[in-house]
């Protein structure tokens, strides 16, 4: 098929798993594109649906396993900007062991709370209309990540939180901070710093998790070889 048609097909299949339409219009909306030719609707429906479910999957699971952030160059949570100057100060005076344990801390803390993402997507899912899906079909690579962001980033907020505050707690991370900014400020001629370090973890979590997202998408819109199972390459291999 030619790369337009994979392209199309691809973003289809990751609509429709999300978008609850009969699976009559599921079949021949697949039909139309060059899709499952010869298969019944069920099975059209069911490979959708797999191919989204893998996709979905994948990008919480990249990042809500150890080392999902703090492995992941693109999204591991560093100090933040305002502070790269305590964090460079603190080196300079033998304390880069105590700034690496914390920068460990806030990523561990990220990973921990990355799985309260699977029910809040699904609800998203679940509510996501018909013009929803027809602006994601015509969009750009990232138009159904884009989507999640604007329906789900509040209730992300809400859900990530407590499980961060509670992990950066059993991790000491909090204490850690303050300690960090205490032995810094003690530093002749630094300027004192100010930061909800809970709040920093959350948005930075919420940053890395989008960010697979659009990865997942990017790849399932473009690459063939996404079609890891044989009803995935039954229904789209044609």
């Amino acid at each position: 098929m030619s790369r337009n048609l994979v392209l199309a097909a691809s973003l289809l299949f990751m609509t429709v798993f999300f978008v609850q339409i009969s699976v009559g219009q599921v079949g021949e909306i697949a039909r139309r594109l060059g899709l499952g030719a010869g298969l019944s609707d069920s099975k059209i429906n069911a490979g959708l649906k797999q191919a989204l479910q893998i996709g979905a999957e994948n990008s919480v699971k990249l990042v809500g396993r150890p080392n999902g952030y703090f492995g992941n160059a693109a999204i591991k949570i560093l100090m933040p900007s305002n502070l790269r100057p305590l964090e460079k100060g603190l080196r300079l005076v033998g304390y880069g062991p105590k700034v690496d344990d914390f920068v460990l801390s806030m990523n561990r803390a990220a990973e921990a709370a990355a799985p309260a993402a699977r029910k809040i997507f699904v609800e998203a899912i679940t509510s996501m209309s018909f013009d929803d899906a027809r602006r994601i079909l015509s969009g750009g690579d990232t138009a159904a990540t884009d989507y999640f962001k604007r329906k789900t980033t509040s209730q992300l907020t809400a859900a990530f939180r407590p499980v961060v505050d509670k992990t950066m707690a059993k991790n000491a991370v909090t204490r850690q901070y303050n300690a960090l900014v205490e032995q810094y400020t003690a530093i002749p001629f630094a300027k004192n710093q100010d930061l909800d370090i809970s709040s920093y973890v959350v948005t930075k979590a919420l940053g890395g998790l989008f960010y697979e997202l659009g990865e997942e998408e990017r790849k399932i819109r473009k690459d063939p070889a996404a079609q890891t199972t044989s009803l995935l390459r039954e229904v789209f291999g044609r």
